[in-house]
């Protein structure tokens, strides 16, 4: 009985340990992320009202690519900024990324230009800025809509263009 059994059972096996490897990667890789130097952001509104924010700061492509990638939760006041040299227009997707995201486009004159809210957890669908933008920040989905956040109101962050 064995004998007879014996291809299926290594082929399971040989799958089995395909798919722990994978983890083993993955796990590693998610072990593995990025050192990001952390910023203050203040979010001003149209009516006055500041909010700041404790961002990781993503400087270069590598560090852009990775983002939140693999993070499970995150402070209510905390987030990310991706800075960029010369103006651009970008688009973000949400893969690998476990947690549901607002994301703030800011353009060269300090204004949000665009938002997007909610993002959905490992969504491929690509969100563009629609503008062209010195940097996109982003929180945890529900900030924009509980601080009242809108296209319009500035931004301050030491890093971004003058």
């Amino acid at each position: 009985m064995l004998k007879k059994n014996l291809p299926r059972l290594a082929i399971t096996v040989a799958v089995l340990c395909c798919f722990a490897a994978g983890g083993w990667y993955w796990g590693q890789y998610a072990r593995h992320r990025p050192h990001f130097p952390h910023s203050k952001i203040e979010i001003t509104r149209s009516d006055g009202k500041k909010f700041t924010y404790d961002v990781e700061v993503a400087r270069d492509l590598a560090e852009q690519e990775y983002g939140l990638m693999y993070i499970r939760s995150m402070a209510d006041d905390a987030g990310m900024i991706f800075p960029y040299d010369p103006p651009r227009e970008v688009a973000f997707w949400m893969k690998n990324t476990y947690i549901p995201l607002d994301m703030i486009f800011v353009g060269k004159d300090h204004r949000i230009g665009h938002i997007a809210t909610n993002a959905r957890p490992l969504d491929v669908m690509p969100i563009t800025s629609e503008v062209s933008v010195t940097s996109v920040i982003e929180l945890n989905a529900g900030q924009v809509d509980q601080k009242g956040f809108s296209v319009g109101d500035t931004v301050f962050y030491a890093g971004l263009n003058q």
